[in-house]
């Protein structure tokens, strides 16, 4: 029954905000129609925020262009919305999963013509909400004409249908047609149609943009990374996708600012290298040099040679950022950058790292974290392959990971973006397995 429109200037849970307007056809309160399709659930709060969905999509189909996984232990039937665990069918799931996360972007797109912040619980009753997804709502398209409790042709009086939250912001349109102008590629073969659809819709947002100024309305941590960053990485991959001459352009006019916040933006500069002249990489080198150096002396900080973070949300993800932007300077750059920051990022996840010998991966390793804060927290169990915050430094300089509580989200809370680039690190270490640099 996803999703109503959300009441304007309204400030709700979960760093969710509506502005002044809609911006889009919709009424407050109204049913957008087209959005119960795709996605992933963020983690254990059951959002479906949309600069997560985006940041997976990219991260999955990076793994396939760089290893091409075959993996395939599960069915999916689209037509019928049904997917069977461990029960090949003769398709990727690496594939399987790229899809899935683009049919809710590309969703968005034809139900209100731009990338929504996301789609979340109307009120904390529901947020709080323990067990399975499907028993959080009546699963009915909400009518206002019926009474509470009322169902009737399909429909229901009881407004518990998700909110999506519309205002327009340019930096999650530009992260969402960077995934599509990637999915575009990735399922070329597998779904013509919609990689056809993906690059089209990337294309044609990317031509609007330009056309007037950035909507600038930001909020919390889910309209959209910053503006350049976004903007520079759909340009990257919707270069790599068509060669168009008009991206490369993009891609050179944003370089200064792009390479002043160089180790953010790592890994898309990089990625544009083949599809950009000699004077792009050539000029990228001092920036590298520098990016190199940092993480050299970042690794002298510790006895684990990763940066570990002191803020309330532990590290996981920071370690596993450092080392894929380790991964991508070494291919570009091996003489610049070495291969230990990748292997030493994947040791820091699978257990060597302070406080505790556990893998904060779970199901990966002789011990891995077993307690965790996804949707099946209720019962203290564990989603395998899911990838907790780990250590969470109590000031002055306790390092602490919770293995008998898992509500303390900055230590045990999957998020999916984490789960994708593990994925990716995984391959890149069993890439560079051998290397001596």
């Amino acid at each position: 029954d996803d999703a109503r429109q959300a009441p304007v200037d309204h400030e709700h849970i979960d760093l969710y905000r509506q502005g002044p307007t809609t911006d889009t056809r919709f009424k407050p309160g109204e049913h957008i129609p087209g959005l119960a399709i795709g996605g992933w659930f963020d983690a254990g709060d059951f959002d479906i925020r949309t600069q997560s969905q985006y940041q997976v999509v990219r991260s999955l189909v990076d793994t396939w262009e760089r290893w091409r996984p075959t993996r395939d232990t599960t069915a999916v039937d689209w037509t019928r919305r049904r997917t069977e665990m461990h029960v090949p069918d003769g398709t990727p799931d690496l594939l399987q999963q790229i899809r899935h996360g683009a049919l809710q972007l590309v969703a968005q797109f034809d139900a209100v013509g731009h990338a929504i912040h996301g789609i979340v619980e109307p009120d904390v009753a529901q947020y709080t909400h323990l067990g399975d997804a499907s028993t959080k709502t009546d699963g009915l398209i909400y009518d206002p004409s019926l009474k509470i409790g009322e169902e009737k042709n399909g429909r229901s009086g009881t407004p518990d249908d998700r909110w999506a939250f519309t205002s327009k912001v340019s930096a999650l349109n530009y992260g969402s047609i960077a995934a599509l102008a990637a999915t575009s590629r990735a399922l070329a073969e597998m779904d013509p149609a919609l990689s056809k659809k993906a690059l089209g819709i990337a294309t044609k947002i990317w031509a609007e943009e330009q056309g007037h100024a950035p909507d600038l309305y930001s909020h919390g941590n889910t309209t959209g990374g910053p503006l350049d960053s976004e903007r520079f990485a759909a340009a990257v991959e919707l270069l790599r996708t068509t060669r168009d001459p008009r991206y490369a352009a993009a891609v050179q006019s944003l370089w200064p600012t792009i390479e002043a916040k160089f180790g953010a933006n790592l890994r898309d500069a990089v990625a544009a290298i083949p599809a950009m002249p000699a004077s792009y990489r050539d000029a990228m080198i001092p920036a590298a040099r520098a990016y190199a150096a940092a993480v050299q002396k970042d690794a002298a900080a510790n006895p684990f040679g990763v940066p570990i973070t002191t803020g309330g949300w532990a590290g996981s993800g920071t370690v596993l950022g450092t080392a894929l932007n380790a991964y991508a300077l070494h291919k570009a750059f091996p003489d610049v950058m070495p291969a230990a920051p990748v292997q030493r990022g994947l040791e820091f996840l699978l257990g060597h790292h302070p406080g505790s010998d556990i893998s904060f991966v779970s199901g990966v390793g002789t011990v891995s974290k077993e307690v965790a804060y996804g949707n099946n927290r209720a019962d203290f169990s564990f989603i395998a392959g899911g990838v907790v915050p780990g250590v969470l430094v109590i000031k002055p300089d306790f390092p602490e990971n919770h293995e008998d509580w898992p509500f303390f989200w900055g230590e045990n809370e999957y998020v999916i973006p984490e789960g994708a680039m593990w994925i990716e690190l995984a391959h890149a270490a069993q890439d560079l397995t051998g290397e001596t640099k």
